[in-house]
């Protein structure tokens, strides 16, 4: 009797729109030397008590999901997963503002001006 290992992708915790991976290709063409790709996380700030953080990254973290998008890798914070699993991120460009935006089945509330959000 011969034992089978089956592995089965598991879909990415986030999912990127096409406008939110050419922002994240935008952002890799112009980043500084060293970095390997951009992170998502959850830092406690805000009065909603967690906001959205976009930043570059230089080395990967044990527990961070890795998203391979055409633009370069986008990473999620290994203790933010959880407050983001089913997310879409956005890019949205309007006449006044430009950001990354979040439609994120796990918050339960967000602050009036959208910076923070609750789980």
């Amino acid at each position: 009797m011969t034992t089978e290992t089956k592995t089965r992708t598991r879909p990415a915790a986030v999912i990127l729109t096409p406008s939110a991976e050419q922002r994240i290709a935008d952002l890799m063409a112009k980043a500084p030397q060293g970095t390997i790709g951009v992170k998502l996380s959850t830092p406690k700030r805000g009065c909603s008590g967690l906001a959205y953080s976009v930043d570059y990254v230089s080395e990967e973290a044990k527990f961070d999901e890795k998203i391979a998008t055409p633009g370069g890798a986008f990473y999620i914070d290994g203790a933010s997963v959880l407050y983001l699993v089913g997310s879409t991120m956005d890019w949205v460009e309007d006449d006044f503002t430009a950001g990354f935006t979040f439609a994120n089945p796990n918050a339960k509330g967000a602050c009036g001006c959208g910076e923070s959000f609750t789980v």
